[in-house]
């Protein structure tokens, strides 16, 4: 009996280490298909608009993420409307325009996801305010009292009284120097 035991553990031996070798490959297989085969997905569900203080007549941009980033989803909001956002880099993303017509004041802005989830955060929109003149910063009719057209009709008469000035000088100082050297 002893050359038979010997004999049928050597096969024994190799069975258990090809059953390891196979148990370790199927279990690598089973993990990297459930990493490679998840889709995005988000641990929270969020709605970002940037700025979240614009002016009337102005694009926001929306940045989302629902529990499915690979499905398109809505934001909506009394500012702008409803806008679908689109999946970019694993996350939601989208433009919308805030009308210039749309009234100063906090608006919610609501995500709503494909499998109903949905987030919610506020847009601050300003009226849309001009200036009427440039700020008061000094000289060149800014400065309050419009005092330009008497300082330019001034500074222009001294110039030209100080280049008469100097050109009738310089035709003295030529004619003089014309008779010393005798011509």
């Amino acid at each position: 009996m002893g050359p038979r035991q010997r004999h049928s553990s050597v096969p024994e031996r190799h069975l258990s280490v090809l059953a390891r070798a196979a148990l370790a490959s199927v279990l690598s297989v089973i993990v990297t298909s459930l990493l490679v085969a998840a889709p995005a997905r988000a641990a929270n569900v969020f709605v970002q608009v940037t700025p979240s203080t614009v002016e009337a007549g102005n694009m926001v941009n929306l940045k989302a993420s629902c529990t499915d980033n690979t499905m398109p989803a809505t934001v909506e909001s009394k500012a702008f409307g409803t806008v679908t956002l689109q999946p970019q880099g694993g996350q939601l993303g989208a433009t919308a325009m805030v009308p210039a017509q749309t009234a100063p004041g906090a608006y919610r802005v609501r995500l709503n996801c494909p499998d109903g989830r949905s987030a919610v955060t506020m847009l601050n929109v300003v009226g849309a305010k001009r200036p009427i003149r440039g700020p008061a910063t000094g000289f060149g009719g800014a400065s309050g009292a419009d005092h330009t057209p008497g300082l330019l009709v001034g500074g222009g008469l001294v110039a030209i009284a100080a280049g008469a000035a100097l050109g009738m000088f310089a035709l003295r100082r030529r004619t003089r120097v014309r008779r010393a050297h005798g011509g």
